[in-house]
């Protein structure tokens, strides 16, 4: 056989070795009580599967450098970079909507002891606490003629899918909750089990989701430019004093309406302004001179 290799007999200690490991099965198996006063954990426990939220993406885990992506022109030193490690999170793939935020409110006020606290809140509350200031048309905007937005913006269904405005952070950090027990009331009535809560993304988070996994870019879509080579707008801003149209819409523009960046998020910039779960303090930034 070549090498002198005796392949029946090979095949014969193979056959014997695995009679024996049967026969040791055989005689010491688990039998009923032989793991008692092991380590196995608690049994029986209740099968999770992880699932992803309407309308959420996944933001993979990754390191970023948070800070400025451009030139810091007065010098002020108030965000320098720093290397972040970010763990995997789920996000909303665009801001929240005139109408799903509508969904809140309206289920407050049909359920007011559906409060995450266990508060009960009237409607006199819920109108005052949550409802969005639709007036920030008139106070935020020195050049702006936003008498029609405060009347329709939030009412009229035409802007069912602009995103919301006027809303506080308690009240942002109260739709979390809000929407936390929802969800999970939904789950535990179908035999699921309750999910992790929803909250607001801290604010490294945020810029590393903003970036898109493009890491020292100035803008989401990576280029240093607000414009295409068509000369198409890439995002809703302010072009300039009185030229509001500019980018392709007067006021805010509906959600997804421009390119998404490589995670699968819109209006990462411009559009509206995005509450974080975190405060920037210029303090937190370390100084270098």
């Amino acid at each position: 056989m070549g090498k002198g290799y005796s392949i029946p007999k090979l095949i014969n200690l193979t056959s014997l070795l695995l009679m024996a490991l049967i026969m040791q099965g055989c005689l010491f198996g688990k039998g009923k009580g032989a793991m008692e006063g092991q380590l196995t954990g608690v049994p029986d426990r209740d099968r999770w599967k992880q699932e992803i939220p309407y309308g959420m993406i996944t933001v993979p885990a990754g390191v970023f450098h948070m800070g400025q992506a451009d030139e810091d022109i007065v010098s002020s030193r108030i965000n320098m970079n720093r290397q972040i490690t970010i763990g995997g999170f789920y996000m909303d793939d665009t801001e929240i909507t005139n109408n799903e935020y509508r969904q809140f409110i309206n289920e407050s006020l049909a359920n007011p002891d559906s409060t995450a606290d266990g508060d009960i809140l009237t409607e006199d509350d819920i109108m005052e606490r949550f409802y969005p200031d639709t007036t920030v048309w008139e106070t935020d905007f020195t050049h702006h003629y936003g008498d029609p937005m405060v009347e329709n913006y939030y009412a009229h269904p035409a802007y069912d899918d602009y995103p919301v405005v006027g809303v506080s952070w308690h009240a942002a950090q109260f739709f979390c909750d809000w929407r936390t027990k929802f969800w999970n009331e939904a789950r535990e009535a179908d035999g699921k089990f309750p999910m992790p809560k929803f909250r607001l993304a801290s604010e490294a988070e945020w810029e590393y989701a903003a970036r898109g996994g493009r890491d020292m870019a100035k803008y989401p879509w990576g280029g240093p430019y607000t414009r295409n080579k068509k000369g198409c707008a890439l995002a809703n801003f302010k072009p300039g004093r009185g030229n509001y149209y500019d980018d392709g819409f007067q006021y805010t523009n509906p959600v997804g309406a421009y390119f998404a960046n490589d995670y699968g998020l819109y209006d990462m910039a411009g559009n509206v302004a995005e509450w974080c779960n975190d405060a920037f303090a210029e303090n937190s930034v370390p100084l270098i001179w």
